[in-house]
């Protein structure tokens, strides 16, 4: 029966009875493990409680292919690990280019502030395309939620350097907002969300086209200036020179951010392509997957995964690091982590002692019941491979700091990739050709909230 069809949309289902829950009590009771693990659970996180010594014991940090690394960076109270995981890719071209210390960063506050301004005009693109949506339709609900939140996903990065290019992070330095959200998000996403309604009632209002976009064109000069406020001004140019690590002075000059990343890094992202892992059984293997509203940069790169095996994942992912280049990559990395060893692994808890037996759910499970979908990216510097060259453990630059796991950098088993990796971003040569073909095929478009189409923060 519907819930429209009923008096009362609580009167369904069977009500739990006073019978049951003594049934649940006198159980509980009766387990042996039950008050120690009350006990130790009331004391102390279930995650200390639980932790498996041995697991912890077995922790290497040596891994058979090994990139060199350079210093781990912080994203800090951000959700901003996309851009930081896609620009210490980067990096790592220009400190060699360059011959610079290994500490040497990209502005993460430049590209920050060209992400969310697009994001504003992209979002109120979307509330032009979408007003004819009744108020209260899932996807008016779901475009309101985080108009300009900080995640965001490999294509949406691609798009950002296409269009404005990268620079020095000295040239446009960190600020108190660009290291802590919440306050500009809170009072930009408010603004836009009041700009989305007078779109709205002008466009119902009747209202042409060069008045709508003239509407726009003041609600996103809004924007701009509120993010000046909040992150600086960001530079037409900057005067770029540099001391390199064996002490010899460089002088270029004048340089504009597109020139910047032209001569300094020069990575061709078009031949780029982002491998996903999607089980689901309605979504092919081999076949090409977008996500309807997913961007930023209106007219910039699309969203456009090829679904695959996963595999394929580990096989590109290793065949780009034996060439000496790290992966980018995205995963669910609450599942099973120890933020302070810095380590992902399936085995890191024993809950059963503690909860008892319990329904669990597999891979697929988890995405189509809400239980997982990918939460952060972060870089492979490493992988250890087995006598037989199957891939044991990954080595992961993060940019939680240098405080947590080996000086900022983590270790994912391989189990754990099997169950939590959602995607890597490995040039098209290490995929294989039967696979490539895919993406010129139609994708298959998913809705806006579908967990593939989840950002990174």
């Amino acid at each position: 029966m519907r819930q429209n069809d009923r008096m009362d949309s609580n009167t369904f289902g069977s009500p739990v009875s006073a019978a049951q829950i003594k049934t649940m009590k006198e159980s509980f009771e009766r387990d042996s493990s039950s008050r120690p693990a009350m006990n130790a659970v009331s004391s102390t996180a279930v995650s200390r409680a639980a932790l498996n010594r041995d697991v912890v014991s077995r922790i290497d940090r040596s891994f058979s292919i090994h990139l060199s690394e350079n210093a781990a960076t912080s994203q800090m109270s951000s959700g901003r690990c996309w851009l930081f995981a896609a620009l210490n890719t980067l990096r790592c071209t220009t400190i060699k280019k360059l011959n610079l210390e290994n500490s040497f960063e990209l502005s993460q506050n430049w590209m920050m502030f060209w992400d969310k301004f697009e994001k504003a005009n992209f979002f109120l693109e979307a509330i032009l395309d979408t007003a004819d949506e009744p108020e209260g339709s899932r996807i008016i609900d779901h475009l309101m939620q985080g108009p300009i939140q900080d995640g965001g996903q490999w294509h949406m990065f691609v798009s950002l350097v296409d269009k404005y290019g990268v620079i020095p992070k000295t040239a446009m330095p960190e600020t108190k907002s660009s290291g802590n959200t919440r306050e500009m998000n809170f009072h930009i996403t408010a603004m836009l969300r009041a700009g989305a309604q007078n779109l709205r009632k002008a466009k119902e209002s009747g209202a042409d086209e060069a008045e709508l976009q003239k509407a726009k064109q003041a609600i996103l000069s809004s924007t701009y200036r509120m993010l000046c406020v909040h992150l600086g001004v960001p530079p037409a140019e900057i005067d770029w020179q540099w001391r390199d690590k064996d002490r010899e002075f460089h002088r270029r000059g004048k340089i504009t951010p597109k020139q910047f990343y032209d001569e300094f890094v020069g990575t061709d992202l078009d031949e780029m392509v982002c491998l996903v892992s999607d089980p689901r059984p309605h979504h092919e293997i081999g076949r090409a997957l977008t996500v309807d509203y997913l961007g930023n940069v209106v007219g910039g790169s699309p969203i456009r995964y090829l679904n695959v095996p996963v595999d394929e994942m580990r096989k590109a992912a290793v065949h780009q690091m034996r060439d000496g280049e790290s992966v980018w990559f995205g995963c669910d990395v609450g599942k099973h982590l120890d933020r302070d060893l810095g380590l992902m692994d399936l085995d890191l808890w024993e809950l059963d002692p503690i909860y008892g037996e319990r329904p669990v759910l597999d891979k697929v499970g988890r995405l189509v019941y809400g239980q997982s979908m990918m939460t952060h990216a972060m870089v492979f510097t490493g992988v250890d491979l087995d006598e037989e060259d199957r891939p044991r453990r990954w080595r992961v630059e993060n940019s939680w700091s240098e405080k947590p796991g080996d000086k900022g950098y983590f270790q994912m088993t391989d189990d754990w990739f099997g169950q939590y990796m959602y995607e890597v971003v490995v040039h098209r040569r290490y995929v294989d050709e039967k696979l490539l073909k895919g993406l010129e095929s139609e994708p298959i478009v998913l809705p806006p909230w579908d967990p593939m189409g989840s950002l990174a923060l």
